[in-house]
């Protein structure tokens, strides 16, 4: 018999239903079986392998719209920014909900709690649920997009192309998702194209991703070689056949009998994936082997319901140790609905979660021991499930506790054109509700948050609250930033603090990742100088991986971030969103000159009028390298003489005979305007000065050491004031720099980047090459992981699972591509790629769009990291490089 379904905006339901197109239910739900039904998930991936396309199938077939948005045209729901439709790319992550399946009108009068509870024989998707989904960026370059969004879903949904296999940032996004402890399901997209590899790209799903794929669909080629029409789907053992409609929203099942008559080798074939899921999951799900044995050992005969009962507690468990594969191609209309199905029947609710994690006083706990805790207890707070950290928390009386109304998390801000400042928020306890007083416990103050909006990408709806496990949107906050934590308290006003050490509650903060390229920003004019800062700083209120900071030494504004393509984005904002009028250049490298040779005594008499006043003062610097201090000099210091350690590796020794630090009574050899402290100060700050610019290039000087001596007898003058010795100071070391310079050229330093260089063991030799020769580094160190026999570390010192592709069931690749992966040239080529790092010293200067090299180097897989180390003497054709590239601007 041949099953005809029809998914008409939405899952296998009756042709004829009427669906609701608007998201929003008005129906009064209890929260906790409201909670079941809702699903907090992103889509995750490399650049270009269908994040966006996928979504926008989701969205058609669920009835939110009635047009299939293209990412070529410009047309796409999430990806509305102009920057995005001119790219094609997406740029910052879009929150959307929709229904799936979409609510029809039976469903919409039935009560939630007369819904069933358990879904052993009536599937979840059956059933309408709630889905929030964050479409996020693929380019390397956003990572802190996806970061920010990892931190508050519940579940996701990783889309590989079936082409290029599993690409650089999927695995980087994959490994973050496992920090926080993110069930994921995995979509194998862009079937239909030429050149793609199902087989292959599972198999690197268990190598490179590091669990074990669980088939649970595969490809349906037209007469075993021909188009991709359909699935093959082994959890159901049945056939899916897209054909009829252009928009995929027609689709045929046929139950294995019917199968057979119509392609018998892919019926065999959903046998045989029927079976290894079977086994793969009788290995780590004792459920399954009970299962199997009431069915008397027989694959088949095990109904599909129990086995998505199985899949989902495999998918549940911390670690993953498997991931449900499915197979589709979202351009072509396929394989999106029975995605949708597995999001809904397979990802967990918000009540499935691990406990969010909450700091108070400086003391770590979870979320439900604080709601429970009461004044009487003061025990140590019992592990959350899947909680990395036990700690003991100061209890709260419950009368305090009992006054947290709600408690959400602002995960994202964004600077709308149309509504202003826009602050994401998910809320994780009680609910959030239209001009409540919100306290953000991370800058301690208190908005009010007169409106409420759910997003559906650039369109927003207004409602009345936000509950516990939703995504919402709170126009109109000042101040609230990216991981600030937004406390709703009973009864607190905008100037109040909530009580019992409430306003240090915070939950886990979003982690920001170092930026690993800088550039510089300079106003047109002065006059532009403010409006180009107010600029940069909503930028960076926005995006946090933006850094920005000013170099004291040169005045120049340098903003550092992600990448060439972040920057870039960066820079178009700031020059076309917010009109602001400067120019973005290279960074200029802060370098440094240093002495070769020690110098004589110098001696500088000021004697002049300083504000209409005379003024004298005598002071004798001497001067050298730091490294030729002999150790008796660097440890001397007592009563007469006063050290200070100066910035730059610089020292200052001042000698001061006949004047004690320790006599608290004034000298009779000092005027009685003058007092040894002061005068220490005045001299410290002139010499400070005067090392803020050699006599080389006007570079700080670096690694020096200044010995003054001051003769109370000979040096100061009755009319001697601390401008005067400060004066002194600085014109009596300047003298002594530039004799130096005369008599041995002062030497050129530049900063050295200690980079931490991760590859994988093909690459490992191009890049030592290029940091060692090209970049002029110094390779300090090489591990790897070769030597773990059952795990292997992901680069974050975090042991992962290692798997075996031999011992993965894929099935056969009809016409496998040889090329163009990158990453493998058929399925037999997978193999373990073991993750390498180099540590390696570097000039800053040779760093400066060393991701780009990298990224060609190793395929897009190479990350690095880097901090200054220290500064090191340059030769002289490379000092002359430098001077020579000095001040250019692109």
């Amino acid at each position: 018999m041949r099953l005809g379904w029809v998914w008409r905006a939405g899952g296998a339901i009756p042709g004829n239903v009427t669906l609701s197109r608007r998201l929003l239910s008005t129906q009064a739900q209890p929260q906790h079986a409201q909670l079941a039904r809702t699903r907090n998930i992103g889509i995750i991936a490399h650049i270009d392998a269908g994040k966006t396309t996928t979504t926008e199938r989701m969205l058609y077939y669920s009835g939110y719209t009635r047009r299939i948005g293209d990412v070529d045209e410009g047309s796409t729901v999430t990806d509305f920014l102009p920057a995005e439709r001119a790219r094609g790319i997406t740029i910052q992550s879009a929150a959307i909900t929709f229904h799936w399946p979409p609510i029809n009108a039976q469903q919409a009068q039935t009560p939630v709690e007369d819904l069933p509870q358990s879904f052993d024989t009536t599937p979840r998707s059956a059933f309408s649920h709630n889905i929030n989904l964050i479409d996020t960026p693929g380019h390397a370059d956003f990572t802190f997009e996806v970061l920010r969004s990892l931190r508050v879903l519940d579940g996701a949904v990783c889309i590989l192309d079936g082409v290029a296999g599993v690409e650089a940032q999927t695995e980087k996004v994959w490994t973050q998702a496992g920090h926080h402890q993110i069930p994921r399901i995995v979509f194998v997209n862009k079937l239909d194209r030429m050149g793609a590899a199902f087989s292959r790209t599972v198999k690197e799903i268990g190598v490179r991703l590091h669990g074990w794929p669980a088939v649970c669909q595969i490809p349906w080629w037209k007469g075993g070689n021909g188009d991709f029409i359909g699935v093959g789907d082994a959890v159901h053992l049945r056939g899916l056949l897209w054909q009829g409609a252009s928009d995929g929203s027609q689709v045929q099942a046929f139950h294995l009998e019917d199968l057979h008559q119509k392609d018998p080798s892919f019926a065999d074939e959903v046998k045989r994936a029927r079976t290894a899921l079977v086994e793969l999951l009788s290995e780590h799900d004792d459920g399954m082997v009970e299962l199997f044995l009431e069915h008397d050992e027989d694959h088949l005969a095990i109904p599909g319901s129990q086995l998505v009962q199985s899949l989902r507690r495999v998918v549940l468990q911390t670690p993953q140790a498997i991931i449900p594969v499915f197979a589709g191609a979202s351009f072509r209309n396929i394989g999106v609905q029975p995605l949708l199905d597995a999001v809904v029947d397979l990802l967990p609710t918000p009540l499935e979660r691990p406990d969010p994690e909450i700091s108070l006083e400086n003391r770590t706990s979870s979320l439900s021991q604080l709601l429970s805790s009461t004044s009487a207890s003061r025990a140590p707070v019992p592990k959350a499930k899947n909680a990395r950290v036990v700690s003991t928390v100061k209890s709260v009386n419950s009368p305090e506790v009992k006054n947290i109304q709600a408690l959400a998390l602002a995960f994202k801000v964004v600077n709308d054109a149309r509504r202003g400042i826009l602050v994401y928020v998910r809320v994780y306890s009680g609910s959030l509700d239209r001009n409540a007083v919100l306290y953000n416990t991370n800058l301690h103050n208190a908005e009010r948050a007169q409106r409420l909006f759910k997003m559906y990408a650039n369109d927003a709806v207004e409602v009345e609250s936000i509950t516990t496990g939703q995504i919402g949107v709170i126009p109109g906050l000042k101040h609230a930033r990216t991981g600030d934590t937004l406390l709703v308290y009973k009864g607190l006003s905008v100037k109040g603090t909530p009580s019992g050490g409430l306003d240090t509650l915070q939950l886990k903060p979003i982690d920001v990742p170092p930026p690993v390229f800088f550039t510089s920003i300079e106003p047109n004019s002065l006059s532009e100088q403010k409006h180009v800062l107010d600029s940069l700083n909503i930028l960076l209120r926005e995006d946090p991986s933006l850094h920005l900071s000013v170099d004291e030494e040169s005045g120049q504004t340098h903003l550092a971030g992600m990448g060439d393509l972040h920057l870039e984005i960066a820079r178009d904002r700031l020059l076309n969103d917010f009109k602001a009028k400067a120019r973005i250049g290279k960074i200029e490298i802060g370098y440094r000159e240093t002495l070769t040779t020690s110098t004589t005594p110098c001696t500088y008499t000021l004697d002049r009028a300083i504000a209409g006043k005379p003024t004298k003062a005598t002071v004798v610097a001497s001067l050298m390298p730091a490294d030729d201090v002999p150790p008796t000099e660097q440890n001397a210091e007592d009563e007469f003489v006063t050290k200070y350690t100066l910035p730059d590796s610089n020292t200052l020794i001042i000698t001061h005979p006949l004047l004690s630090r320790l006599s608290s009574k004034p000298s009779s050899l000092l005027p009685p305007s003058l007092s040894l402290p002061t005068l220490l100060t005045s001299l410290h700050a002139g010499v400070s000065a005067a090392l803020a610019r050699g006599p080389l290039h006007s570079y700080p000087v670096f690694n020096t050491h200044v010995a003054l001596t001051l003769d109370p007898e000979t040096a100061v003058f009755p009319e001697s004031t601390p401008s005067a010795f400060a004066m002194a100071a600085r014109s009596a070391v300047q003298k002594a720099l530039r004799e130096a310079n005369d008599k041995n050229r002062n030497a050129m330093m530049e900063p050295v980047m200690r980079v931490t260089v991760f590859v994988n063991e093909a690459s490992l030799g191009s890049v030592v090459q290029d940091l060692s020769s090209s970049r002029g580094g110094q390779v300090l160190s090489l591990s790897g992981s070769d030597d773990v026999d059952s795990s292997v570390s992901n680069g974050d010192g975090v042991e992962v699972l290692r798997v075996d592709p031999n011992l993965t069931y894929t099935p056969p690749d009809p016409f496998a591509s040889t090329s163009g992966s990158g990453s493998g040239s058929g399925s037999g080529d997978v193999g373990e790629i073991g993750q390498r790092q180099i540590v390696a010293r570097v000039p800053l200067k040779e760093m400066v769009g060393y991701l780009n090299q990298l990224r060609a180097l190793t395929g897009g897989r190479g990350t690095f990291v880097m901090s200054v180390d220290g500064f090191e003497k340059m030769g002289s054709q490379r000092v002359k490089e430098v001077m020579e590239g000095m001040g250019e601007f692109v």
